[in-house]
């Protein structure tokens, strides 16, 4: 079992930024890749980014790039999300999630945390 809790959400102005953390505990060698997801209201959950804990395999939704950052403190075992140039549309429930495989679905994650609210205002 591995157990996520996220951290770092809140209300934030377009154009600021916020950093997301992930802590996990558990069996986290079972489960190398680590993810983030997203929900607005709505709306089904998408990919955001993910990494192996290694640092290895990072991809990011497209929306994203150049803006977000995922990254991983392996002595914490914790994983991070720096937005930065954060829009409106980036308002949702971020999800860190892990599993083994290299996926963007969110069937491929076995484990789950249980999300942080971001708000952005225009």
């Amino acid at each position: 079992q591995v157990q996520l809790v996220e951290s770092g959400g809140g209300l934030v102005q377009a154009g600021g930024s916020l950093r997301l953390s992930c802590a996990a505990s558990g069996r986290t060698f079972s489960s190398d890749v680590v993810a983030w997801f997203r929900q607005a209201p709505g709306k089904e959950r998408e990919f955001v980014a993910r990494i192996r804990w290694s640092g290895d395999s990072l991809y990011y939704l497209d929306s994203v790039k150049g803006r977000f950052t995922i990254s991983t403190d392996n002595a914490k075992n914790t994983v991070y999300l720096q937005m930065n140039s954060l829009k409106p549309e980036d308002t949702a429930v971020y999800y860190c999630a892990a599993g083994v495989r290299t996926s963007t679905s969110t069937r491929s994650y076995d484990y789950w945390g249980q999300g942080t609210q971001v708000t952005v205002s225009s």
